[in-house]
Parts: structure tokens; C-alpha cells; sequence
């Protein structure tokens, strides 16, 4: 019984991660801030963002419980604020597969500026995976905050393959489809919002 909570808490902590932080819809956003670099450099690139991204991730994932303490947050409201936030999110990316990134001048910054923004920041570790993971830990264990960040760290390695091997993917499958990718990662999420709102909703007034 307990095999099979976990492994359904897993899987639904892999879905969300999945949902937005898709590493083959953010693609043209990676191709675009590397614009210009070798195969090696933009492998250095990928391997900084992510590994960035994954700290900032595992440090929320670790201490959202006393930030919430620290700041007086409520699991019902950050439900609801963070719900409207991944529904924005989602709604945002059903518009347009392109986040809303600053790219000038990226293809003129050192590795290390481009690997923290806009890529780790706010792409693979923005506010949306923030409250994402974060979400899962609002009453942690030692097991389910494990969890959250080995499925993170998955996430992370999914992400540097799909940057990796970008120029491949984008050849084999085509623009198109990729944008069709990211829309419907946009609408799983937008669904992923209502449900945190509802969910949040009932908390705060004990409705069943």
C-alpha cells in the first residue's frame, strides 16, 4: 500500500516537473542563446544550466518549509497563488511555444552568463517549477522530499540531452512539431493550475 502511494506520488511529481519544464519545448529557446557556439561549448552550456537549475530547485525543495514558517504562508494559499501562476504559465505557452525570455546580446556573454540567464533562470528553474516543487513539500518527509528531488534531478538530465543533442532533434522532427509539443505541455499544465486553485479552495474552507 505504501509501495503504491509512492510510486503513484513519483509518478505525479515526474508528470508535473515534465509538464513544464519540457525539455523538448524549450529547445528553441536553448538553440537561440547558443546561437553562434560549437557543439563543445554548448554542451558546457547545457551541462552549467542544468546543474544550476537543479541546485536552486533542491535548495527550495529543502527549506520551503520554513520559508512558508518564516513568512507566515498557508498551504491553502499558496495552492491558490500558485495554481493562477502555473495556469498562467500554461495558458501563456498554449499562446505562444516561446517564453517570454531577454535574449539580447546572449550570443556576447560568457558561458557562465548565458548558462544563468536566461536559460537556469527562468527557464529550467523559473517560477513555475519553483512552485511546482515546492508544492509537493508543503508538509515534507524525508522520503517524499527525496523523491521530489531525484525526479528533479531526472528532469535535469532529460534537459542536458535534449540541449545536447538540440541541432538532432530539431533536424529530425521539425519546428512544427516541437511547437505542438509545447502547446500541449501548456494546456496539461493550464489543467494543473485549475486543480491546484480547486484543491487550495477547499482547504481554506474545509469543503470536502
Amino acid at each position: 500500500m505504501v509501495t503504491n502511494e509512492l510510486l503513484l506520488f513519483s509518478f505525479s511529481v515526474f508528470m508535473s516537473f515534465f509538464a513544464i519544464n519540457n525539455p523538448i519545448a524549450f529547445l528553441p529557446v536553448f538553440l537561440s542563446a547558443v546561437e553562434g557556439r560549437s557543439k563543445e561549448c554548448k554542451k558546457r552550456i547545457a551541462k552549467r544550466a542544468v546543474i544550476i537549475s537543479f541546485i536552486i530547485i533542491t535548495l527550495f525543495v529543502i527549506l520551503g518549509k520554513y520559508m512558508f514558517q518564516l513568512f507566515g504562508i498557508t498551504i491553502p494559499s499558496f495552492k491558490i497563488t500558485g495554481g493562477i501562476l502555473l495556469f498562467y504559465i500554461g495558458f501563456e505557452m498554449l499562446l505562444s511555444n516561446k517564453p517570454k525570455v531577454n535574449q539580447t546580446g546572449t550570443t556576447k556573454s560568457n558561458e557562465i552568463d548565458v548558462a544563468i540567464t536566461p536559460l537556469a533562470i527562468p527557464i529550467l528553474a523559473g517560477p513555475g517549477t519553483i512552485v511546482t516543487a515546492t508544492s509537493f513539500v508543503t508538509t515534507p518527509d524525508l522520503v517524499h522530499t527525496a523523491i521530489v528531488i531525484f525526479m528533479f534531478s531526472l528532469m535535469s538530465y532529460l534537459s542536458y540531452l535534449s540541449f545536447s543533442l538540440g541541432d538532432t532533434i530539431v533536424r529530425k522532427l521539425g519546428t512544427n512539431i516541437i511547437s505542438v509539443i509545447g502547446k500541449l505541455m501548456g494546456l496539461i499544465l493550464a489543467i494543473m493550475g485549475v486543480g491546484m486553485i480547486t484543491s487550495g479552495i477547499k482547504a481554506s474552507f474545509n469543503i470536502i
